[in-house]
């Protein structure tokens, strides 16, 4: 399975993160769609809402590997 071969690769190479910065929910839900249109794993965050963020809010979404 190539995917397990590019997941294998990842691991060893430190699992690198790039941080964006999105203007706004709708910007990150164009971004998710997109990645899962072309095959990319995607996962949004909600927050836990235990500091100054409401909980619930979607504040991450991770894309990949």
């Amino acid at each position: 399975c190539s995917n397990r071969v590019l997941l294998r690769q990842w691991e060893q190479f430190g699992q690198a993160k790039i941080v964006l910065t999105c203007k706004n929910q709708q910007e990150m839900n164009r971004i998710k769609e997109t990645a899962e249109h072309r095959g990319i794993p995607t996962f949004i965050v909600a927050d836990a809402g235990r500091t100054q963020v409401v909980a619930g809010s979607k504040t991450v979404l991770a894309v990949g590997p």
